[in-house]
């Protein structure tokens, strides 16, 4: 396993080049951006070489704002267009996924309706671009009122991925990959549900990346739901020791990254050692 971190979290560093170099020393060998974004291209693959670490893949930029399950059209189209140029700069800048939220569910969107416009946006994205650029799709599962049971999740990925589909792909590196997956977010289903259930009914194939932060049940239930976040990595009550079980009897490999608050070199030092603890790593 590798651990990863986003690039905002880093806020130490004047260049793009001195903040990979600080996320390096701290311990992490890989740093997502956000895309579509004004960075250069040029510059962020210069600053990769010099620092010597790894861009796996990014977040689209676009899906909170133009989301694939929006009631207008030229929205939908929007958010697609988006999702495609993350893709595009996935591929430039040598990852292998991005990270999508696939839908939102509100008093505007039904469940059936977000459910029916993200799969045949989806569908057409996979099909596609993502395919011409061996880069696969990892949804997160966040507070979006959409795909709330891990049956339901694992079911969501098969209607995308319809049986004219190839769901495995070779990558740039000559690996294996599923195009469509999940980039699972431990912290935020535990307020909800709980990790390892999600996790077996996934399976290997399809969690494709690990997002990493703390929660507490204990303290969301004193002060609100938000407030559950408010502890470090290996604080609160998420159950790590399934997740690690999990990883052992499953031979799981790939990228976790932390998404939690960042700071100096200190700080990111602090949340590199917190990710070995919880996932196993520093044994």
């Amino acid at each position: 396993m590798r651990k990863a971190l986003k690039f905002g979290m880093i806020q130490e560093g004047e260049s793009i080049g001195d903040k990979l170099k600080i996320a390096r020393d701290a311990g992490f060998e890989g740093v997502e951006f956000d895309a579509p974004s004004d960075l250069s291209t040029d510059e962020i693959l210069e600053a990769k070489e010099k620092a010597g670490i790894e861009i796996p893949g990014v977040v689209c930029s676009t899906h909170w704002s133009k989301p694939l399950s929006h009631p207008d059209e030229r929205v939908r189209l929007e958010g697609r267009h988006g999702l495609e140029k993350a893709i595009l700069t996935c591929r430039d800048l040598g990852g292998s996924q991005v990270l999508l939220v696939p839908a939102v569910v509100n008093n505007e969107v039904s469940y059936a309706e977000a459910y029916e416009r993200s799969r045949i946006e989806l569908q057409r994205v996979v099909n596609t671009v993502a395919a011409e650029s061996a880069i696969s799709i990892a949804l997160e599962n966040v507070w979006n009122n959409f795909l709330l049971s891990p049956i339901e999740a694992s079911r969501y990925i098969d209607d995308v991925l319809s049986p004219k589909v190839n769901h495995i792909f070779q990558t740039a590196n000559g690996t294996f990959a599923q195009r469509l997956g999940w980039y699972f977010d431990v912290g935020n289903i535990w307020a909800y549900g709980w990790p390892a259930h999600w996790l077996e009914v996934l399976g290997p194939q399809a969690v494709l990346r690990l997002d990493i932060k703390g929660y507490s049940r204990a303290k969301a239930d004193k002060e609100g739901k938000w407030a559950g976040f408010g502890v470090e990595i290996g604080e609160g009550d998420v159950p790590w020791e399934s997740v690690r079980d999990w990883i052992r009897s499953t031979n799981w490999s790939g990228w976790a990254a932390a998404e939690v608050r960042g700071g100096d070199r200190t700080r990111l030092t602090d949340i590199a050692a917190r990710m070995d603890r919880v996932l196993g790593l520093d044994n």
